[in-house]
């Protein structure tokens, strides 16, 4: 048989050859449609060209768009959402573990209550300390998984199985499985939008925002949240090398020209995508600038983030920030209640209450109460809570005794509490729980599996099909595990 290759050259093939290219081509084939019909090419839907389009989802979404708070450190779960009678009465006593003393950072002391107060709130009942009087008013309308689970008490670690569901990094975060899944609603934003606490990057920094293993055009996109800076490093040139308007499109079409023609001749996705990224960042010198200027706000929705505050301000403007980018368009955004420790003693830059929980949590507790209730209430007025799935998590909870003879709590990856509302989610209601002391997960344990499993079915995404191939394996977010937990769903 002779056939005739692309270089004019031509060349014989015996009849094993000939007949091992047909049927090797017609099992491709085959193949290709055995794993189209189990929705296993989920790589081979996505245009690289465009790898931030629009696409469709898996089924009817009850949500559009994720709001993540992110509260570094750990976040007590037994001096904030999930109410302990029994702690109250063993107050005092001796830590009883049959495995000995020993915790992460040192010896477990006395069981301690909260040191706050708690009460019943809405007519759900659900019971909230009183380090949130302003996030009480929205019981109702939260839903409480009391049975989150770690693998890791470190926070690196931690943090990194909280976003991409491994304690290694190099994963891809859940945001970036989001925007991978659903593309962009915006022409002129980023569909992912990190807005990290003034202080500085959290523990692990950029890894919890990574895209890992997917094109890079799905990590996260930083947004710096001082008012006093530029939202995007380097967004635009330095004064002194300033060029007309004029020229710098025309220097921009010339270099989008070549860019084309040589990602024509190379044919990498992955240059695509940076092509579609750079494309993107001179939209940004145009839309970046007129997302994070509040000055069109009025002052009854700028008075509940309570912006002038010194302390409870800058997250008040990252919520603030959050509702104008999900009003835009932007798919996905992450916001960091706290930073990465700085060393400093009088406050902890984050959750993390090794020394005095009273003096740490009280000062957060306030933070979070009011921008969180702030963005739900005005999410809520626009119409927008409906569409848009709000979390917030820690990477793990706190130990229910005290760390030594200090005044603070250890790491306890044993159990924590995390709420949703809007998007889909049935308010009101709990999932889960921790035994009766709060030290370790009792009934329906849960881990970010579950929890991103619950995500993305709101999101209309299926997580069991939902995934890239990458050496040799199909990945997910939720890996091997997870599902979706119902109870939690309107």
């Amino acid at each position: 048989m002779w056939t005739e290759d692309s270089t004019n050259i031509s060349r014989i093939h015996t009849r094993r050859q000939f007949l091992w290219d047909v049927g090797g081509g017609l099992g491709g084939v085959a193949l290709s449609a055995m794993l189209h019909k189990d929705r296993l090419l989920a790589t081979q839907s996505i245009s690289s060209k465009h790898p931030l389009a629009s696409r469709k989802a898996h089924f009817a979404a009850k949500a559009t768009n994720v709001v993540q708070i992110f509260c570094p450190g750990g976040l007590s779960h037994v001096d904030t959402w999930d109410y302990k009678p029994e702690l109250e009465r063993r107050h005092g006593e001796a830590f009883d573990a049959e495995l000995g003393k020993q915790t992460f950072a040192g010896v477990g002391g006395n069981y301690a209550k909260s040191f706050w107060k708690f009460r019943q709130h809405g007519q759900c009942g659900r019971w909230l300390s009183e380090l949130f009087p302003k996030l009480s008013n929205h019981v109702d309308e939260m839903a409480f998984i009391y049975s989150m689970q770690s693998k890791s008490a470190l926070h690196g670690p931690a943090m990194f199985m909280a976003n991409s569901g491994f304690i290694r990094p190099g994963f891809p975060s859940m945001g970036a499985w989001v925007t991978y899944g659903l593309g962009s609603e915006s022409d002129n934003l980023p569909a992912f939008v990190v807005l990290p606490d003034t202080r500085g990057l959290p523990p692990g920094g950029l890894a919890n925002w990574a895209a890992g293993f997917l094109p890079a055009v799905h990590q996260g996109t930083v947004l710096e949240t001082s008012a006093a800076r530029p939202p995007i490093a380097d967004l635009f040139p330095p004064l002194d090398r300033a060029v007309a308007p004029d020229a710098e499109q025309d220097g921009r079409e010339f270099l989008r020209m070549l860019n084309v023609a040589h990602a024509n001749r190379r044919g990498d996705s992955l240059l695509e995508a940076r092509i579609a990224a750079y494309e993107l960042a001179a939209r940004l010198q145009m839309s970046a600038p007129e997302a994070v200027d509040l000055s069109s706000e009025n002052a009854a929705t700028l008075k509940p983030y309570e912006l002038e505050d010194p302390d409870v301000g800058p997250f008040g403007r990252q919520c603030l920030l959050a509702r104008r980018l999900v009003e835009r368009g932007v798919r996905f955004v992450q916001i960091f209640c706290g930073a990465e420790n700085t060393g400093s003693k009088k406050i902890r830059p984050n959750w993390d209450s090794h020394e005095d929980i009273v003096r740490d949590h009280g000062y957060w507790g306030r933070v979070l109460d009011t921008g969180a209730s702030a963005l739900i209430t005005d999410l809520k007025q626009r119409g927008l809570l409906d569409s848009t799935l709000v979390i917030c998590t820690s990477e793990f909870g706190r130990q229910p005794f005290m760390q030594g003879s200090q005044k603070g709590r250890d790491h306890n990856p044993g159990v924590f509490t995390t709420w949703l509302v809007g998007g889909g989610i049935k308010g009101g209601t709990g999932y889960g729980t921790s035994d009766d002391l709060g030290w370790h997960a009792a009934e329906n344990p849960s881990y970010s599996y579950d929890l991103h499993a619950t995500a993305l079915h709101l999101l209309g995404l299926d997580h069991e099909h939902l995934s890239f191939y990458h050496n040799g394996i199909a990945r997910r977010l939720t890996d091997v595990h997870g599902h979706v937990i119902q109870e939690l769903l309107a």
